[in-house]
């Protein structure tokens, strides 16, 4: 038994993850900017601004969800998405991508922990908190099964067209349907929002910013932004770079001679992302049981940080060997470690925070998280040009876990 019901806005939830993670470009990102001639350096300048960007604005991404409402505050998400994915389909000017990027980011900044806290509001009002891992585990399966059919769509499209362009237009379509999803959620999920009275939105800000500074005040609150956010943005800054390597590999493989070069990295690029999403799906569910093999949530997060970042420097390692199918095998267990840290990390806050600031601390959350993947980005784009992607990796992987000690919950969660 899940220990919760799976009414209506269970499938909401699931089918806003869903729809969310339709985004077809993602596979085929750095091989979109590598296709405009830019070097890993400028993807990483790219990944930087995406990033401060980010950071700038979840602080007032916050804010727009406490007090003006997280529904509106989603919308203008959605919103600011579409009109990015437009502005990348016009071309490969790097001035264009800048700006497109900026945009996207502006989006991500009104999402990110937004949606969470309507989750774990909803659970509170149902009195399912107890099963919050299991809960959000289970909706953001659904969110890499998207990502599983996004990647299959976007290597048939590109298969056939032999142009990475079209997928962001092709990605607007899902998001539409996301926008009026969200539309539909109930009114309550909003929160406790005063609207756009003056004399509300004054105090509410003055409160807000407090919850904020109040979260990175505790101890125990604090450890736990670290450790999710640490390894969340090496994720994020590495992550995308497993799509070169497939590349790479797609090109030397004797079974695909018939095919064009852009048909050969297609193909294999959307059944490896196929393969990491599925197999992702199904560990995302596991983190509830996972989580209950310990004894508080403080043992699972230490242990998939050290895991995760062994996986790194391994995955580094034999690339540079010249192992690539093994390096990419390995950059799978990269991603599986996310999804599995994920629903125990926010369960993390969730028993550590009042719900009435939740959604500001998740913000100061993925702030952090942010910030990692901005420095992280610069570095490994740097290191890619000078010597090669895998010497890129080893080195920011092993830097990362020789400082774990900063980052591991010592207090049980």
């Amino acid at each position: 038994m899940a220990g919760f019901r799976k009414d209506i806005q269970y499938y909401k939830f699931c089918a806003y993850g869903f729809l969310k993670n339709l985004r077809f470009f993602e596979p085929f990102l750095i091989l979109f900017f590598r296709e405009g001639n830019l070097s890993y350096l400028q993807i990483g300048v790219i990944y930087t601004i995406r990033e401060i960007i980010r950071n700038i604005f979840e602080i007032p991404s916050g804010l727009a969800a406490d007090v003006l409402g997280r529904r509106r505050t989603m919308i203008t998400s959605f919103s600011l998405y579409m009109i990015s994915f437009l502005i990348y389909s016009m071309g490969y000017r790097y001035g264009m991508l800048i700006a497109a990027t900026i945009v996207f980011a502006l989006g991500d900044a009104f999402r990110t922990g937004t949606h969470k806290a309507m989750i774990f509001d909803y659970l509170d009002r149902r009195e399912w908190t107890s099963h919050k891992v299991s809960y959000y585990g289970h909706t953001r399966s659904w969110s890499q099964a998207g990502s599983a059919l996004s990647a299959l769509m976007a290597a048939a499209l590109i298969f056939y067209t032999g142009r990475i362009s079209q997928v962001f237009i092709y990605s607007i379509i899902p998001y539409a349907f996301g926008l009026l999803l969200i539309i539909s959620y109930p009114a309550y999920l909003d929160g406790e929002a005063p609207g756009f009275r003056q004399s509300s939105l004054k105090t509410a800000f003055t409160t807000t910013l407090g919850n904020f500074w109040y979260s990175f005040k505790q101890a125990r609150v604090l450890r736990g932004i670290l450790n999710l956010s640490v390894y969340s943005g090496y994720y994020r800054a590495v992550k995308d770079y497993v799509q070169p390597l497939i590349q790479s590999a797609a090109l030397s493989l004797p079974v695909l001679v018939s095919l064009q070069s852009e048909q050969k990295t297609a193909a294999l690029v959307g059944i490896i992302y196929f393969l990491i999403y599925l197999l992702s799906s199904a560990v995302t569910r596991q983190a509830g049981p996972f989580s209950n093999w310990f004894q508080g949530l403080s043992g699972p997060l230490n242990l998939t940080l050290l895991a995760g970042l062994i996986i790194g420097t391994l995955t580094g390692f034999f690339s540079m060997a010249g192992f690539t199918m093994l390096s990419i095998l390995l950059f799978i267990g990269i991603y599986l470690v996310e999804n599995l840290r994920l629903p125990t990390g926010i369960a993390y806050f969730t028993e550590n925070l009042d719900k009435d600031i939740l959604a500001t601390t998740l913000s100061a959350e993925s702030q952090s998280k942010s910030l990692f993947t901005a420095v992280i980005a610069l570095l490994i784009g740097f290191l890619a040009d000078r010597f090669d992607i895998g010497t890129a990796i080893l080195a920011c992987s092993a830097f990362m876990l020789l400082t774990t000690p900063l980052y591991l919950i010592r207090k049980r969660g």
